[in-house]
């Protein structure tokens, strides 16, 4: 079987080629080709939904004709294209495009979901399958917490009430006039902080502190003015935003890194909804914190490289926050066997590896599946193998045969902008 795979929910013009056999999930990436815009729209500052979609309409032939190249021309079973959530124009220049496709081909057509999409993409490399599994499905779009138990089988425990998490990353990258996508620079703007920050001297007052030293540290633990020339680091642990742990280093140059958890800096951002009981989550407020911290240093001429670094570094930390607190909560209020990271956001280098100690730490049985980072963000591949799962739930020989989803109904497919996923459990 050989799927043909579109995916336009936003500004990546995505045409995949794959092949698996019938009832084996044995696939091999015939072809897949991702055409990005970024550049085009870095100059808005975010996606532009019309001018995404004049690109689409002019990059989709061309995509097509590399990725039938590059799979050497194989015969095509069944075209798969994704129909929402996304970009109402750009969903439409793909699923029209995929109408012209099965027409011309004969051919069925299979809608996809792009969330389920994100999620299935740990599946490309044939990672086991083990349930129940809480995905975090993390992207510009959307933010979602979803208890999965089985292949179509999902419910929604949680998302945001506002931006998403990669929408926040965009907008604090706005503020700070770094550009877009606002995630990657970011993480390099964070990742430069963290590199050159050492702390030699902090003094604490009037605020609760749990204060640990290594045996070799000459550091006075019972001393209530917390004040020390010696090079150490202070993170914060525990529930408390006011818990700080200080870690003796023998160097006054180590990376942040070299300690657990979050550094304390003078610049202190909210974590929105962090000890909330339940799984969703907000980031507008996180965003209009760095705006008026911004307008504030800009005002006292306070804006300098260094701090924009630092802004960026707790800009980060702040969401990683959020979104691992919940993520583990809810890991361990539905006894989940697997945690599964999807979606464009969970390319940062920082997320994952923070959730993968947290999950190694408190819930070590539990598998954790991320995607390799070309799967993390849109591509067809992962629409190629959702629907393949889609059609596997058919149970019918071939895609033909399944006329009640992929017959003729094709021709009234629609592009949904707020398609949720199909709830079931």
């Amino acid at each position: 079987m050989i799927i043909l795979a579109i995916e336009t929910s936003c500004d990546d013009t995505c045409i995949a080629i794959l092949k698996s056999k019938i009832n084996r999930e044995n696939f091999e990436i015939l072809s897949n080709i991702v055409s990005s815009q970024v550049k085009i729209h870095a100059k808005y500052g975010g996606v532009f939904p019309s001018l995404a979609k004049r690109e689409h309409q002019k990059n989709l032939p061309v995509a097509l004709r590399k990725a039938l190249k590059v799979a050497e021309n194989p015969k095509i079973d069944v075209i798969a294209v994704t129909v929402g959530p996304g970009l109402e124009p750009c969903l439409w220049t793909g699923i029209n495009f995929a109408k012209e496709l099965a027409e011309k081909m004969n051919l069925p057509i299979i809608p996809v979901n792009h969330i389920e999409a994100h999620i299935l993409a740990n599946f490309i490399g044939g990672n086991p399958r083990i349930f129940p599994a809480i995905c975090l499905v993390v992207s510009g779009g959307h933010t979602q917490l979803i208890l999965m138990k089985g292949i179509g089988k999902y419910r929604i425990l949680g998302e945001t009430r506002d931006d998403a998490a990669g929408e926040c990353f965009d907008k604090v990258a706005r503020i700070l006039g770094l550009g877009y996508p606002g995630g990657p620079i970011i993480a390099v703007k964070a990742a430069e902080f963290r590199n050159r920050a050492s702390i030699t001297e902090f003094s604490f007052m009037g605020t609760r502190w749990k204060k640990k030293a290594e045996p070799s540290s000459p550091y006075n633990s019972k001393s209530k003015n917390i004040r020390s020339s010696l090079p150490f680091v202070a993170t914060r642990v525990g529930e408390e935003e006011d818990e700080v742990l200080f870690a003796y280093q023998k160097s006054s140059k180590q990376s942040l890194r070299d300690a657990t958890g979050q550094v304390k800096f003078k610049i202190k951002l909210p974590r929105p909804m962090l000890n909330t009981k339940d799984y969703d989550f907000s980031f507008s407020g996180l965003k209009t914190a760095v705006l008026y911290l911004v307008k504030n240093l800009k005002s006292e001429k306070k804006l300098t490289k260094k701090k924009v670094q630092e802004i960026c570094f707790e800009s980060q930390q702040s969401i990683i926050d959020v979104l691992i607190k919940k993520t583990m909560k809810a890991a361990k209020d539905f006894k989940a066997k697997t945690v599964i990271l999807g979606g464009g956001v969970a390319a940062n280098e920082e997320l994952k590896g923070q959730l993968k100690q947290k999950i190694e730490k408190e819930i070590p049985r539990t598998k954790y599946l991320v995607p390799s980072i070309g799967y993390c963000t849109d591509n067809a591949v992962m629409t190629a193998i959702t629907a393949y799962f889609q059609w596997l739930k058919e149970k019918t020989k071939t895609p033909h045969q399944s006329k009640a989803r992929y017959g003729a109904g094709w021709k009234k497919m629609i592009a949904n902008a707020n398609l949720r996923i199909d709830e079931n459990v």
